[in-house]
């Protein structure tokens, strides 16, 4: 029996979606005989997916963005050193991820008196001074190892602590002293800082009840800074300046502190 070859004929519309013809005249198309507007709706579906797609995509990629930015800026170190007997016996500096500082500490309020007080400044640091921070932090790995030496007979010098926070990630070292070159230098760091910010708490309580004391604080000073025993001097500009703009001050006392700030300055550069 020979096979029945029959014929199907396919509607001239069909043909028509089949090439995805579109036509831009209105009315009714003369080859698919279907509304041109109605024809068109037929591939709206497909194309409000792909740009539902798209949309989800984007947001998602700018809420990660977003969400990653966040926690690096939100990153802090944190140095801290007990010393009992010293002054300060305690103190922290807190370092955030944009340059923002915080320093605390519990000291005397002078050298005559065993009344101590509570202390806190704020300063932001310098781009590089930062970075160079940040860096040696994640070339200790974060404190996430070993960092004390182990070494019991090496002098006491303070029990010093190093806090990596980022977000839900913390990690914190306790030590005496460290072999690791890069706690050595932020260890280094942060001490030379502390001794600028301290320098700044006693001119400000010596500026306010006892002016005839600046001149030996601020001699130290000076001989600290020229031996390279200071950090971040600049960050204690407004209390130098206050001295400086001050003409009850004695004027070879304005004129330290204004050396000061111009060393500040010179460092900061």
């Amino acid at each position: 029996m020979k096979p029945v070859h029959r014929r199907v004929a396919i509607p001239r519309a069909a043909r028509n979606l089949l090439h995805n013809r579109q036509h831009c005249h209105s009315g009714r198309s003369e080859e698919s005989g279907f509304p041109v507007g109605q024809r068109k709706t037929i591939f709206l579906p497909l194309l409000w997916t792909t740009s539902l797609k798209y949309w989800l995509l984007v947001s998602a990629t700018a809420v990660l963005a977003a969400a990653t930015a966040h926690a690096a800026d939100s990153a802090t170190i944190t140095f801290s050193l007990d010393f009992p007997n010293s002054d300060p016996a305690h103190y922290t500096i807190t370092v955030s991820a944009d340059g923002h500082v915080v320093y605390e500490c519990v000291a005397r309020i002078s050298a005559e008196s065993d009344d101590t007080e509570s202390y806190k400044y704020e300063f932001d640091l310098t781009t590089s001074d930062r970075t160079r921070i940040f860096d040696l932090a994640s070339q200790a790995h974060y404190f996430s190892g070993k960092v004390d030496s182990g070494n019991r007979k090496l002098a006491f010098t303070g029990s010093k602590k190093l806090t990596y926070t980022n977000g839900s990630q913390t990690s914190t070292a306790e030590y005496n002293y460290s072999t690791q070159p890069a706690v050595q230098q932020l260890t280094d760091v942060f001490q030379k800082m502390a001794a600028t910010l301290e320098y700044g708490r006693r001119l400000v309580r010596e500026h306010r009840f006892q002016k005839l004391a600046l001149d030996d604080e601020l001699k130290r000073m000076e001989s600290q800074a020229r031996e390279s025993q200071l950090a971040e001097i600049s960050a204690i500009q407004p209390i130098l300046q206050a001295i400086v703009d001050d003409s009850s001050v004695i004027n070879v006392v304005r004129a330290r502190a204004q050396r000061l700030i111009e060393m500040g300055k010179a460092i900061a550069r």
